[in-house]
């Protein structure tokens, strides 16, 4: 099992190292560089270069049954789900088969709500709530993964 993080704009780096530590996992932070490389003997930095989603392609192109994610970007735990992957986001919504489609569509039609400017209000700021419920739904996924491997 490896936990892969799309880590250009992902605000809990940190406890995701926390985790990977405590359960003794490869963690690859994959961006497009900017980055600095984490402090543990399990996390390696990725930097790919090239086009827009290439940080994505990388990760997509990477994971299988088994491993983890840790996104904020739909298209891409769309993708990651379908290898076979277990995966959440940075604010603890762990994305799921059941749930990917729903959050795919929901993502469409704001992206038009916005392009027409019916919408301009993005998500709400990151708080110690958000930190906190990440936390507990990293547990569940790693454990999951954990039983899924066995």
């Amino acid at each position: 099992m490896t936990i892969y993080v799309d880590a250009d704009a992902c605000p809990v780096k940190d406890e995701i190292i926390r985790v990977g530590e405590r359960h003794q996992t490869e963690m690859l932070f994959v961006c497009d560089g900017g980055l600095r490389r984490p402090n543990s003997q399990w996390a390696r930095l990725v930097i790919v270069e090239g086009k827009l989603d290439a940080a994505d392609d990388w990760i997509a192109d990477h994971i299988g049954a088994g491993d983890v994610f840790v996104t904020a970007d739909i298209p891409l735990a769309d993708r990651c789900i379908k290898a076979g992957a277990i995966g959440i986001d940075p604010r603890g919504k762990l994305w799921t088969q059941d749930n990917i489609g729903a959050s795919l569509a929901t993502r469409n039609l704001m992206t038009d709500l916005r392009e027409t400017g019916a919408v301009t209000s993005g998500a709400k700021p990151f708080g110690p709530k958000d930190r906190s419920s990440f936390l507990d739904g990293m547990e569940r996924v790693m454990r999951a993964a954990a039983a899924k491997k066995a």
